[in-house]
């Protein structure tokens, strides 16, 4: 006689089981199918058994079994924090560039565009989001430990390089700060979400958030440390080697601490026949829109609020700590999704967040004063925090097969990039040398609120396909009872 488990969650050797449906859900579907066997309440891993009335239930041959998760160790938790601190070192160093783009702008790069040097800043975004589509597949044929260790020495190695560029220098900034230190965090930036998925399963969501909250602790300590080193004796090339030697010995910690668990997955289907397919999930597709939207927008008051507050006459003291009280309002924000994305819904506080800040986006045209500082300091930063932790769980949230996961997270984020890409510059091109501030905050705000329309035309498009399986279920059942 033989059966087939039918398994809780898909399962990936990048990451691991994530389940799509919420506890919620799957007792309901359980309650419309009372003369069915329930399928929806946790079953045991993965595989097919045989048994006999005489024989022990075992294992169907060539059926690999889903591996147990640790849920904690000393090698779990030391990844957790090697991660943690590749996200201080890379996205929480990318965050810190409003610090850059006002010291070059003033100081110097002072024969360059405003436009012209945010570019600096978006090229290293793009190559940090973009990165994964192709860092993804390499981390999923088991290059972990090429992309850690290659990964951590190149953006070393740019940041020491970006130490010696000299002043007017534009090319030698925009190769070693833009592409050089870009590439080496985009290297960085899927391998240590991923193998957090080898550790952890019920722990995950606490994992992650552990991990995230590395990012926007280095998006408060880095700005705090360049701000007070690049303008004192020591000079832009020793403030950069300082910063640079922070991020090698770090990373150097981090190569130490983290470590993969489970094998490379060993299929890999075709790209452009899952491409085709993605294009086709309109929910996937509108999400991606909404994303790629919001992004263009989102960078604005990261690049340009401590130049804004300066270039408004406040206290330079304060101007320089704007951008530590927004990141620091982005780590609490972080933390946000863990207690509450179970209990209102993912896709329900993505489209909070970016409508929240959308509105104080727009709400910087009015930005003059300490306290218009402070107060869209905090709360852009909170919600700031809870859309970028909520990126990739969105992508989970639209995807029914889980082994196609990192694929469609790796295509979605490559078109992301570009609106991290092209939004900075436009900015910078808007607001001009004249300093005209209601250009580039009208232009990134009404792009992040397009970006809220579109998630909200994801959220409705999400309950419509689930409304439409419900009522297949129910008449599948009433088929049945015929």
């Amino acid at each position: 006689m033989r059966s087939t488990c039918l398994p809780e969650a898909s399962f990936s050797p990048s990451l691991g089981f994530i389940n799509s449906e919420t506890d919620a859900h799957r007792r309901t579907r359980c309650k419309r199918s009372r003369r069915r066997p329930c399928v929806c309440e946790p079953q045991k891993p993965r595989a097919t058994l045989e048994a006999s009335e005489s024989g022990p239930i075992r294992l169907a041959e060539g059926v690999k079994q889903a591996p147990a998760f640790p849920e904690g160790g000393f090698p779990a938790w030391a990844t957790v924090a090697g991660a943690a601190l590749v996200q201080f070192c890379g996205i929480g160093y990318t965050s810190s560039f409003g610090v850059y783009q006002d010291f070059y702008t003033r100081e110097y790069l002072t024969q360059s565009s405003s436009s012209a040097i945010s570019w600096i800043g978006s090229i290293n975004a793009l190559l940090l989001i973009s990165g994964g589509l192709f860092v993804g597949r390499l981390y999923d044929r088991g290059h972990f430990y090429f992309l850690l260790y290659g990964g951590s020495i190149l953006l070393s190695f740019s940041l020491f390089m970006l130490s010696l560029c000299k002043p007017e220098k534009y090319y030698q900034v925009f190769l070693a700060q833009g592409i050089g230190a870009g590439l080496g965090a985009g290297a960085l930036y899927v391998p240590s979400v991923a193998v957090i998925a080898h550790y952890f399963k019920k722990r995950r969501t606490l994992a992650l958030t552990i991990v995230a909250s590395g990012s926007s602790l280095g998006a408060t300590i880095h700005p705090i440390m360049l701000n007070n080193t690049l303008r004192s004796h020591l000079g832009f090339g020793n403030a950069v080697r300082a910063s640079a030697g922070l991020i090698s010995g770090l990373l150097l910690v981090a190569c130490c601490l983290m470590r993969p668990r489970l094998p490379p997955s060993q299929t890999h289907p075709p790209f452009w026949k899952s491409l085709r397919r993605f294009i086709r999930d309109i929910p996937y597709l509108l999400a991606t829109i909404a994303l790629t939207l919001f992004t263009i927008g989102y960078f604005f008051p990261f690049f340009y609020l401590q130049l804004d507050a300066i270039n408004h006459g406040l206290n330079e003291t304060f101007a320089f700590y704007s951008l530590v009280i927004l990141n620091a309002s982005s780590c609490v924000g972080r933390l946000a999704p863990g207690a509450f994305a179970s209990r209102f819904g993912v896709i329900e506080m993505v489209v909070f967040a970016s409508g929240g800040g959308a509105a104080l986006i727009l709400a910087m045209i009015a930005l003059k004063t300490v306290a218009s500082v402070v107060v869209i300091g905090i709360l852009y930063g909170f919600f700031a925090g809870v859309f970028v932790t909520l990126q990739a769980p969105v992508m989970a949230v639209l995807t029914e097969d889980m082994g196609e996961l990192g694929l469609r997270i790796g295509v979605a984020f490559a078109v992301v990039g570009l609106g991290g890409l092209i939004g900075p510059p436009i900015n910078g091109a808007l607001l001009t040398s004249d300093y005209i501030w209601w250009r580039p905050a009208l232009f990134s705000g009404v792009m992040a609120f397009t970006g809220f329309s579109f998630f909200v035309a994801t959220l409705v498009a999400v309950r419509h396909r689930d409304a439409r399986k419900r009522k297949n279920a129910v008449g599948v059942i009433a088929l049945e009872k015929h």
